[in-house]
């Protein structure tokens, strides 16, 4: 294993490499996603005369209710719990702004991009984390709960928006990126998860009509959606940990990267509110991060030289990547967070009234369907029943942190 020293060395130099020189508009990559030659929609629309296909989705994004329902859905502190903390719609936004500059730096579609990133969470439920795990075990009997399968559906199903078709009728593109936000789904490049438990339902039916390619990686835009999302949240659940105080900034000293970035801002502005501070080692952070990712991906587009999005999905290993050095930061930041942050008690606290308040609005609601609003009563077919179920799911993962507690509160208090 490299030591840390050497790690930081070559994160230095890989992020160096990147800024050297004056910024230079790059022109289109070979392997960049034309939307010329997009794929197309599952129901044939005529072309727009004034936006590209991938601008269109991104406009359907931004418009659709599910996106908009993000700012109230948790992202680590319940939606309620300030003002300052981000929701799941601060937090895509964010994505999308550093998934569009890393696109426009390696020449890629960034309308695709921003698309994907803007769209990658409308599938979480409510509650963030704790929500997810309390409506996966809800459904163990039905199928489960898996966000990535309930993206794909509130897009290509549950929104309600248009006269001819249900959902959105986004590219094969989008849709193949965020289905394979995480990787290939099926085959011997598929995460561990994946191989070991069965695909999600409607994953596999809507692969089956629409041939999604699970078993290769996404195009080059849709990894970068992905791993802006990992800049996006390492970083700012790195600031709004130390809002929320559950630890200092003198606890990450020993942070590869994350201690000396904080360590060197302190230093340079030593007279300053520790607010700025922080906020302007964020900022170094987030930029040394997406400098490594472009150098490293540059540096496997050189190596491979894909002459097309479908050469970067035939590749053996993502093209879109981390230097090795920043990867192994990553994962101890992950490491430090997962501790200190993600299971710290007040959060556990947190979580653990949100899993009992999805646990018991479903219970109920599967045992009563009645119960639910006739437009969601009219798709369930009795008590207990595998539709019912589905049903239940779609309506809880949909709701906003907010609605999730006052439905819990008309339905189960008595008061």
């Amino acid at each position: 294993m490299a030591k840390r020293g050497d790690r930081l060395e070559a994160v230095a130099k890989t992020a160096a490499e990147a800024r050297s020189g004056a910024f230079r508009e790059p022109g289109p990559a070979a392997f960049r996603t034309d939307w010329r030659d997009s794929r197309g929609r599952r129901f044939p629309e005529s072309e727009s005369p004034a936006r590209t296909p991938f601008q269109r989705d991104r406009d359907r994004v931004v418009h659709a209710s599910a996106f908009r329902r993000l700012k109230g859905k948790t992202q680590v502190f319940l939606a309620h719990e300030g003002d300052h903390y981000r929701t799941r719609l601060t937090h895509s936004l964010e994505v999308s702004q550093i998934a569009r500059s890393v696109a426009r730096r390696l020449g890629l579609d960034e309308d695709l991009a921003e698309c994907l990133a803007l769209a990658h969470d409308v599938g979480h439920p409510p509650f963030g984390h704790a929500g997810e795990d309390a409506l996966d075990e809800a459904m163990r009997d039905f199928g489960g709960f898996d966000h990535n399968a309930q993206t794909l559906k509130a897009l290509t199903l549950l929104e309600i928006r248009y006269p001819r078709f249900d959902g959105l009728n986004l590219c094969w593109e989008t849709l193949e990126g965020l289905v394979k936000h995480n990787g290939p789904l099926r085959g011997s490049l598929a995460a561990a998860k994946y191989q070991r438990k069965n695909l999600p339902d409607y994953i596999v039916a809507f692969d089956a009509e629409f041939g999604l390619g699970l078993d290769s990686f996404a195009g080059p835009e849709a990894q970068i959606a992905a791993l802006a999302d990992d800049i996006a949240y390492n970083n700012h659940d790195i600031d709004d940990g130390l809002r929320a105080g559950l630890f200092a900034v003198g606890d990450l000293a020993e942070l590869p990267l994350v201690g000396p970035v904080f360590a060197e801002t302190g230093a340079e502005f030593p007279d300053i509110a520790p607010e700025r501070v922080i906020a302007e080692a964020i900022r170094r952070l987030i930029g040394i991060r997406v400098d490594d990712l472009v150098a490293e991906s540059a540096r496997r587009a050189a190596q491979f030289s894909p002459g097309s999005a479908d050469e970067v999905r035939a590749l053996p290993e993502p093209l879109i990547a981390f230097s090795p050095a920043m990867h192994a930061h990553e994962q101890e930041l992950r490491r430090f967070l997962f501790t200190r942050m993600y299971r710290h008690w007040k959060v556990n606290r947190m979580m653990s009234r949100a899993r009992r308040v999805v646990r018991e609005l479903f219970g109920l609601l599967l045992a009563e369907p009645d119960l639910l609003p006739p437009r969601w009563a009219a798709r369930t077919s009795g008590a207990g029943a595998q539709q019912t179920a589905a049903t239940v799911c779609d309506y809880i993962a949909g709701m906003t942190d907010a609605f999730c507690l006052s439905e819990h509160k008309r339905l189960l208090h008595p008061d």
